[in-house]
Formats: structure tokens, sequence, C-alpha cells
């Protein structure tokens, strides 16, 4: 049994720190990582000295001890008027080959910064939508990503997300299974919302394809990220079951609407983890 779990935090969750200052506060306060969404707030991918500022920050973490999930769920990075658009599930061949890209620009990046894992979701089919077609695109996709960045040096690791195509467990095992080559991002909070699995049994059943795994509150049947004191999760639960599979990667921390109290959060968090593995 592997007793010493290693956690990250979300920067998405620190927007009103410079990533500067954010992670040598994650390090400080006893992180063993940090979660990076690339965004306009934290090392834009599409900014001219993007790759210098991956070595940089690769650098930086090196010196603090910190280890690295590259995230890709920023709200308005490819269209600053409509949130997370365009997906691997747009009906326009040209948006789900720009979110290609951008998964291609992610991984690049993800390899200079030492990334353990690149995590990624499928998106939300629109209205009108055929979902055939869209399971079609979304296959398509990951297997081109598999392509062109799998068996490098970090997981390529597909999330469910409840309301998108791939929204739970077994959606993700139909998907692995038409697109080898992928890991399991499992966000154990969202077990409550697309039931099917306590947040315990999906890391017992899923155990050899975690690729990343996230903690954080929340209620039962709704999408909202908590603090981890607050919600439905079992932490303690879901914490000896880490353990108990042996897991050794990043357990990652998203609380992204939470920037404006990150000086408290950012504390509270590890102190509730610490808690819960006494538990």
């Amino acid at each position: 049994m592997n007793s010493a779990l290693r956690y990250a935090y979300n920067t998405n969750g620190l927007t009103s720190h410079r990533l500067s200052d954010a992670l040598p506060f994650l390090a400080d306060t006893g992180y063993a990582g940090v979660a990076l969404t690339l965004d306009v707030v934290h090392l834009d991918p599409f900014a001219p000295d993007a790759l210098a500022q991956a070595e940089k920050t690769r650098a930086r973490c090196d010196e603090l001890g910190l280890g690295v999930v590259v995230e890709t769920g920023a709200r308005y990075l490819l269209d600053p008027r409509a949130k997370h658009e365009p997906t691997l599930v747009t009906a326009d061949a040209e948006g789900r080959a720009r979110r290609l890209a951008y998964l291609r620009l992610a991984c690049d990046l993800a390899e200079v910064l030492g990334a353990e894992a690149v995590s990624f979701w499928t998106g939300v089919p629109r209205p009108g939508v055929d979902r055939d077609a869209a399971w079609g695109w979304v296959v398509d996709g990951v297997r081109a990503l598999v392509d062109s960045s799998g068996g490098r040096g970090f997981a390529l690791a597909v999330e469910p997300e409840p309301g998108m195509l791939v929204e739970d467990c077994d959606g993700w095992a139909r998907l692995a299974a038409d697109a080898p080559g992928i890991t399991l991002a499992l966000d154990t909070g969202h077990c409550v919302v697309a039931g099917g699995y306590e947040p315990q049994e999906a890391v017992a059943a899923f155990a050899p394809h975690l690729g990343t795994v996230a903690v954080e509150g929340m209620r039962r049947g709704v999408h909202d990220h908590l603090p981890l004191d607050e919600g439905d999760v079992d932490l303690p639960a879901v914490l000896r079951a880490l353990r108990e599979v042996g897991y050794d990667r990043l357990v990652t921390l998203e609380l992204s609407r939470d920037g404006h109290r990150a000086h408290e959060m950012v504390p509270r968090a590890i102190a509730t983890l610490r808690e819960a593995e006494q538990a």
C-alpha cells in the first residue's frame, strides 16, 4: 500500500495570483505539484513565447520540487464569446480541427514542462448534433491525438464531465476501446453527479487506467466544485482507495470559482486532505 499521496492545486483556482507567486505559495503550503490550466492568465499557450515560458516554469517547478499536470479546460481560450467552444464534438469541422490543434500544442508544452499527464475532455454536443456522428468525431480526434502525442513522457488522460458526450467512467471505457492509448482523468467528485460508481469504487475499478485523479467536494447530482470539507464525497474513503491501489501520480484539486479566496482555500484544502488521511 502506498501511504504517501502527492497533492496538486489547479491554477484555475489561483487566477488572481501571478504564476510566479502561485508556485512558491503551493510549495510552501505543502503541495507536491501544480495542475496548470493553460489559459490567458497563466502560461497562455498562444503567446509568442509560450515555449520559453514553459521552460522557465519547468525550471521553477524543479527548484520547488513541484510535479506538473497540464489541464486544457480553459473557458474562453479558443472563443472569447462561447464557453469551452469549439470542442471535439463541434459540428463545424474547422472548429474540431482548432480544438485538436490546441490539444497538440498543449502536449508540446507538457513535454517541455515535464508534465506527468495532459487532461482533456470531449465537449458537449450542441442541440441538433447527432450523437452517433459526434461519437465518430470524438473517436477520430482522440485517435489523431494519440497518433501525434501518444507514447511521450506523459499520460493522455480523458476526463469524463457531466453533460458531455463522455460523461462517466463507462463512457470513458467505451472511448478507450475505440481509441486505444488513452488513460482516465478521474474526477472523483464527478462520480456523485454522474452516478454509476461511488468515487472510491471508481478508483478501484479503473486503477490500472488512471492517468490523473482529481478530488473536491461535490453534492450528489449537482456539478458544482466545492471545498473538500463540503458536499457528499467520502474523502477519507477516496484517499484510502488511492493508497490501496498504489496510486503514485498527482492528486489534483480544482476550485475554479474560489480564486478570490485562494489565500484561504489553498491552506484549508491541504489541511483537510491531511486530516482525511488520518480518518
